[in-house]
């Protein structure tokens, strides 16, 4: 029963992210020490059902006498004795995994520092002078130091197949480290309750070679893409002209709000809302025009684009990459 248990657990969640298919050191340190406890919570449910057994059927049927004393004996190991080696030994391996988890980076690994918002995640990359939003890039192989902030409630920083969760906690700056073992793309999530759109707080962490990274962190700190058409140029005029450039940033253009996510590189981005709806121009259109059907509660007004405007508008952010 147990065992079966546990692999619906593994299994139920589909393509889902999940802390026991782990992708780096800090969640297979985790996920190792789950597996532990599982295995041995398996055993103690086997003994304790033989042990029954045992008890209502064989023992019943020879009538089996006691001497005096074995059953002190029986309890003093087997409900004293043998569950303290187990406790011992799991918080031995327990201390251990706490320490390699703190064992952070070197002082040359790249810092990457992430503020959380309701809903939505402000990324940075120390000494670039660029942002992004609901997506971190990491070099595969590498330990990256993420140093966290929240700029409201409380949150929580959780990437199920890379780390533990780390809490951000107001007027602190906590520190995190994140590796991943092979190259892809990890959900993570804020893990904390922190509102109305809680649900709708993810993120993305792309784990790639060093050159892309190095790459990445290249754009990150270069103007945004000029416009390449004559809907894109329109496009542009009417972002800045009108109310998005008062809370948004685009790099390289008048636009420097830090309301809401700069959006410098959106047209790239996995999402809109960070996770609310998928990134393409149907689902763009309608955040432009009533964000709060989305995504109910977030920060961002309806805005006012007349609809010749508006397929102008989605083709200059789409062609932000």
């Amino acid at each position: 029963m147990a065992l079966g248990t546990g692999l619906a657990l593994t299994g139920c969640a589909g393509g889902a992210p999940s802390a026991l298919d782990p992708a780096g050191a800090g969640a297979a340190r985790v996920a190792n020490l789950w597996w532990l406890l599982f295995w041995i919570s398996v055993a103690v449910f086997a003994e304790v059902m033989a042990l029954l057994t045992w008890a209502l059927v064989f023992r019943r049927k020879r009538r089996v006498r006691v001497r005096h004393g074995q059953p002190l004996r029986f309890v003093v190991v087997a409900g004293a004795g043998i569950p303290l080696v187990i406790l011992v030994a799991v918080y031995a391996v327990g201390l251990r995994d706490l320490a390699a988890l703190g064992d952070g980076p070197g002082p040359d690994a790249p810092t990457i520092e992430v503020t959380g918002h309701k809903w939505w995640w402000e990324v940075r990359v120390q000494g670039v002078d660029g942002a992004t939003a609901n997506e971190l890039h990491i070099p595969v192989g590498e330990k990256v130091r993420v140093r966290l902030r929240t700029a409201d409630v409380l949150h929580s920083f959780w990437v199920p197949q890379l780390m533990p969760k780390t809490d951000l906690i107001a007027g602190e700056t906590r520190e995190t480290w994140l590796h991943a073992e092979r190259a892809g793309s990890y959900r993570g999530q804020c893990a904390e309750y922190c509102g109305t759109q809680h649900a709708h707080m993810a993120f993305l962490v792309v784990a790639e070679p060093r050159p892309d990274f190095d790459a990445w962190l290249a754009r990150l700190g270069t103007p945004a893409r000029p416009p390449q058409t004559d809907a894109q140029r329109r496009g542009q005029q009417a972002f800045l002209q009108g109310s998005c450039a008062g809370c948004h940033a685009i790099r390289g253009t008048g636009a420097d709000g830090r309301i809401g996510p700069d959006l410098s590189d959106v047209g790239s981005r996995w999402s809109i809302g960070a996770g609310a709806v998928p990134n393409d121009g149907g689902h763009l259109g309608g955040w432009i025009a009533n964000s709060q059907t989305v995504k109910p509660g977030n920060y961002m007004p309806p805005q006012q684009v007349g609809a010749g405007q508006l397929p102008d508008l989605i083709a200059y952010l789409q062609s932000l990459k």
